[in-house]
């Protein structure tokens, strides 16, 4: 099979951690007998400093054009820091949001056996975690209209939804529900505000038309405290842009490391690809930064593109490396391999290079070779 990919490096870590995700897709082509074309194109604070511009228009006509995109990062403290910038790298990914028509954002959090001792959390609430977090990715604030008074003493953003905006991205996530453990969670603050209220009408709606699926109704602030209280209780979770921006950042600790998740973005048309951690720039060019996040990405890239078996060959590699404690500095600050060579490491098991015997020495002095 032939397919398209416009790739977008973005910032800090991004091309670091998007080059493993690369170099895994290509070891998938070659097992599987596919052809992955890649199209490098800027965004970001990259994007700005060579164009002037966070997302410049061959970037969007590209991801138009394209059977799916793979994403790194953007941003930079020289915006981050400076509240008065005009142009942010952030522009150019809501933009491109926009532009793509990606209204949901799905994030699966799972666990791994092998790295519980990292989470806060004891390990008899880590077993059995496995739920989605369903994110709307268009609308709400952080698209709303922006105020600022000529004084610069009071400031406005206005958090709107639309029927339409909420029922796409809730067909979605009842959907996926029916194929899982049939149970739904739509977590908003409907208690204070009428865009919430709004969600909650429309869900009870919908739901008569998936009746299989038990759903339940969650403040945001009781279910930031259920995620860590017991998170096993969650399988599909439903909200808005920022709530889902924040809990999903929030359920990331259950795993151990924020560098361990993926998420796809999805909509209309091109779907997007991206681990959920942000540029992370003091880091950047150290060969240390966590690829996982984007190699899984690029697994839920290969299920959107129906081929179920590469899919769930990269996931295999990704759980031998972090059981046999092959992991990055974020893991383990002693014992810890180079962002390049987990991207070795995972293109060997899927090219079977790799022997089943794993010499512990070899890992506690940092070599790729296994013997």
């Amino acid at each position: 099979m032939k397919k398209s990919i416009t790739v977008i490096n973005g910032d800090g870590i991004g091309p670091e951690v998007t080059a493993q995700a690369i170099k895994v897709l290509d070891a998938i082509a070659g097992h599987f007998h596919h052809e992955f074309n890649y199209t490098y194109c800027l965004m970001g604070a990259d994007a700005i400093d060579k164009t002037g511009n966070p997302l410049p228009d061959e970037t969007i006509e590209s991801c138009l054009n394209t059977d799916a995109v793979l994403f790194g990062a953007i941003g930079h403290p020289k915006y981050d820091n400076d509240p008065s910038a005009k142009v942010r790298p952030e522009q150019g990914l809501l933009k491109l949001r926009k532009s793509l028509q990606l209204f949901a954002n799905i994030r699966p959090i799972n666990t791994y056996i092998a790295l519980q001792h990292l989470s806060p959390l004891k390990a008899k609430y880590l077993e059995n975690v496995d739920f989605i977090i369903f994110r709307e990715l268009t609308g709400g604030i952080y698209f709303g209209k922006k105020e600022l008074s000529e004084d610069g003493n009071r400031a406005s953003d206005d958090c709107v939804y639309t029927t339409p905006e909420i029922e796409r991205v809730a067909h979605l996530a009842f959907q996926y529900a029916q194929k899982r453990k049939k149970k739904l969670t739509l977590v908003d603050k409907a208690n204070v505000l009428e865009t919430s209220r709004l969600w909650r009408k429309i869900i009870q709606q919908i739901a008569t038309a998936y009746k299989e699926v038990a759903v339940d109704y969650m403040f945001v602030d009781n279910a930031s405290m259920q995620i860590i209280l017991n998170p096993k209780q969650f399988d599909i979770i439903l909200t808005e842009n920022m709530f889902g921006d924040i809990i999903s950042d929030e359920a990331s600790v259950l795993t151990g490391s924020i560098g361990l998740l993926p998420s796809a973005s999805v909509g209309i048309g091109t779907a997007l690809f991206e681990p959920i951690h942000g540029s992370y720039p003091l880091v950047a060019g150290k060969d240390t930064a966590n690829p996982i996040g984007s190699i899984l990405s690029a697994a839920m890239m290969l299920d959107y593109f129906q081929m179920p078996e590469e899919a769930k060959l990269v996931r295999q590699a990704v759980d031998w490396t972090l059981e046999n404690r092959f992991v990055t500095k974020d893991i383990d600050t002693i014992n810890f391999y180079f962002t390049s060579t987990i991207g070795d490491l995972v293109a060997e098991y899927i090219n079977n290079k790799i022997s089943d015997v794993v010499n512990q020495k070899n890992i506690e002095l940092r070599k790729s070779t296994i013997i």
